[in-house]
């Protein structure tokens, strides 16, 4: 079976890629053999086991390797009848698996080093595989090794010795010898070497921020120094600080382009577009279309975006089993879709977009969309979920289900689907990568996953603004445009204002507003506004200062805050400081939909920490509160002389005024002495928690408690005590 030309680089990458995945399917089949695994550990390496063998499938299918994709396909048939068992596996079913592996290995060996079109037909080899395998109860019987004889170690008519020269040691499947490392021209470089060398980069860039900060000082002192006048005390003084000064951006500046260089270099040796996997998925659609009576285009969208070599190969095996679940079980026949109205051709879509440290990929069909009800019957029917919870369920619930472990809708196992991997596996790749994925799907229309993922490579353009007192950063890539609020370009209606912009009537989003800071206000004359847009949304964010631009590295969010919907990471600037940076589609999202009911419970957020005003807001809003936010005990208090809440949640420790001082000054005032506080510590010591309930608070709770998700429950608690609103 000769290989596309144009594919061969890949399918080279693809056989160091099988390599891993056999490695750690052998691992799991050994451990299978051992005795004393409880029935849970058993069950979780099955699972495995098949999730490993359908990327294998897919994978090969997507690059037209038939031979490969029959091979893996055989391997799942052997290990099917055994995953519904609690019983560890036979050890001639592991011998029959492991020779399949071999064959597999051996002949993907043979695709990568362009001798593919001089394989053999592997049907004879594969019949004999299938026709070995015992059914578990009669395997469980026969004595270990049995079948080493009947199933010999498959081997290639070509090439034996270079093949034998190749073997590892144990006599088992060619090991690349580039395995996990990148070769050009002699150079051998190691993940981690290249890592590490990320690192001092970025060591270099923060390096640069600071140089850049002491030449503004320097800037300050020599400016302060000519306030004082010509002075022949200070001449000499301010002549050596200019100098010093032009001398420092000079330096500044070679940094800056030295940091830049490395980086670029990093990039181009550790990246790699994401077309060289999007591409080959053109072929797989078509191949797998035309093999169900289906017709299908597939369209890419951002294929020229580069990302870490090793993220993109993580990520190919969740796109095909995406697009395989799309055309097998999203477009309907051509006679179907003629009838429903739609074009005979189902319509595929792939969407990469990066914006700062997040990665988005939409996978998207315009099919049937998802049977609600059918899902809730496979739920139920394979024990999922009991009759009495998924009647609780709403809609985004029940479409959750579908990346449940074991869950098909298809009743008959063919060479697609019906196993109960796919979804399942997607979803473990990408919680593995410490991403999400998000379904949406409308009846008769289609359906549309969405990847969000954090990528860690080089430095990202940030727009530093600020809101109030609080400093937030936004993607550049982000921002369209800056310009200053006029009157005569603003619409004022009743709900809302509209900012006339290239012909578009865009909404006008307050960040101070929506950040909880303050109430919603038409921007002033000659306020900032930043045109920000995000999946083909646009808004006019009113901010109270543009600071500036930075080139800054986006770190994840502790797992504790990593859902709160508003932030995307964190970046650390030149004097250490934190900048939180926010999530553009969280920006661009109608803030109108989440509105409150005139009798929803109230709560104010007293903490002098973003991330901690964000989290405890995260939580209040879960349960059904309108949450105002301020970050220091005197703001508190001018929101309390001008709103009423049903609770407070104050940290114990602020630099302006503490928790227990504003719970006093809460106290003297007969409109606020009833009022429920809880306080909120970093510190869980005994003495931080007496402090706190001794001052008069109706609660105590530390910042890791309010993580794990006690905080709702404790404010209800309080509540009801207090005899509010609960």
């Amino acid at each position: 079976m000769a290989v596309d030309p144009m594919l061969q680089p890949l399918v080279a990458g693809f056989a160091i890629e099988a390599q891993e995945v056999i490695q750690k399917v052998t691992m799991d089949l050994l451990e299978l053999e051992r005795e004393g695994l409880e029935n849970d550990a058993l069950a979780k390496i099955y699972v495995r086991l098949g999730r490993h063998l359908h990327t294998l499938k897919g994978s090969a299918a997507s690059l037209g390797l038939q031979d490969l994709g029959d091979i893996a396909h055989k391997l799942e048939d052997a290990l099917a009848p055994l995953k519904a068992t609690t019983q560890k596996m036979p050890r001639p079913v592991v011998d029959i698996l492991l020779h399949g592996l071999d064959l597999f290995m051996l002949r993907a060996q043979a695709h990568a080093d362009g001798r593919g079109e001089l394989l053999p037909d592997p049907a004879a080899a594969l019949a004999q595989l299938v026709a070995s395998a015992p059914p578990p109860e009669a395997a469980a019987a026969l004595p270990g090794g049995a079948f080493a004889q009947v199933v010999p170690v498959p081997q290639t008519s070509v090439d034996t010795g270079a093949q034998t020269a190749s073997q590892g040691s144990a006599g088992g499947p060619p090991t690349p010898d580039h395995q996990g490392e990148s070769t050009d021209a002699g150079w051998r470089v190691s993940a981690r070497q290249v890592t590490s060398l990320m690192r001092e980069v970025e060591r270099l860039r923060e390096v640069r921020l600071r140089v850049e900060e002491r030449s503004r000082e320097l800037e300050r002192v020599s400016t302060l120094l000519a306030k004082q006048g010509l002075l022949a005390e200070t001449a000499e003084a301010r002549t050596l600080l200019s100098g010093t000064g032009r001398s420092l951006r000079t330096d500044g500046e070679e940094t800056s382009d030295i940091v830049d260089a490395l980086e670029d270099g990093l990039k181009a040796i550790t990246t790699r577009p994401t077309r060289t996997i999007l591409e080959p998925l053109q072929r797989m659609v078509r191949d797998l279309s035309r093999q169900l009576g289906k017709e299908a285009r597939l369209s890419v969208v951002g294929a020229e975006v580069s990302l870490d070599r090793r993220l993109l190969e993580k990520l190919q095996g969740a796109l095909v089993h995406l697009l395989r679940n799309a055309v097998d079980h999203g477009l309907e026949m051509p006679a179907e879709r003629e009838k429903a109205g739609k074009h005979h051709e189902g319509a595929l879509t792939l969407r990469v977009e990066q914006q700062g440290n997040l990665l988005y990929l939409e996978a998207s069909d315009d099919g049937r969309g998802i049977d609600l009800q059918a899902v809730r019957r496979v739920a139920e029917k394979r024990g999922l979920v009991t009759a009495d919870e998924i009647v609780r369920f709403n809609d985004n619930q029940v479409r959750d289900l579908i990346f449940s472990e074991g869950f098909s809708t298809r009743a008959d196992v063919t060479d697609t689907s019906g196993r109960g991997v796919g979804l399942d596996a997607v979803r473990a790749t990408v919680e593995s990568l410490q991403g999400r994925i998000e379904v949406a799907s409308t009846r008769g229309q289609g359906t549309r996953f969405v990847l969000t993922l954090p990528v860690d490579l080089g430095s990202s353009p940030v727009l530093m603004v600020r809101a109030l007192e609080q400093f937030v950063g936004l993607p550049m890539l982000a921002v369209e445009s800056t310009q200053l609020a006029r009157a005569d370009s603003l619409r004022l209606g009743k709900r809302r204002a509209h900012l006339e912009h290239l012909g578009q009537l865009l909404p006008v989003v307050d960040l101070g507003a929506r950040l909880g800071l303050r109430a919603s206000a038409p921007p002033a004359e000659g306020q900032p506004l930043l045109i920000v847009q995000s999946g083909g949304k646009r808004v006019a964010l009113v901010v109270d200062a543009v600071v500036g631009d930075r080139d800054l590295v986006i770190r994840p969010l502790p797992s504790e805050v990593r859902d709160v919907a508003a932030w995307q990471g964190a970046a650390t600037l030149s004097r250490g400081e934190l900048l939180l940076i926010l999530r553009p589609d969280w920006v661009v999202s109608d803030s109108e939909k989440v509105t409150v009911s005139a009798g929803s419970r109230r709560a104010l957020v007293v903490d002098d920490s973003l991330t901690a005003r964000a989290l405890h807001r995260a939580s209040l809003e879960a349960g059904g509160f309108q949450v105002h936010l301020a970050a220091s005990g005197p703001r508190a208090l001018e929101r309390l002389a001008a709103d009423t809440y049903d609770v407070v949640i104050c940290d114990l420790d602020m630099e302006e005024m503490d928790g227990t001082e504003l719970i006093a000054r809460l106290r003297e005032k007969k409109e606020t002495r009833t009022l429920p506080v809880i306080l909120v510590s970093a510190h869980d010591s005994p003495s931080a928690r007496e402090r706190g309930l001794e001052s008069g608070a109706d609660g105590f709770l530390s910042k890791r408690e309010c993580a794990a998700g006690r905080l709702l429950a404790e404010v209800l608690d309080v509540m009801s005590r207090r005899g509010s609103r609960a």
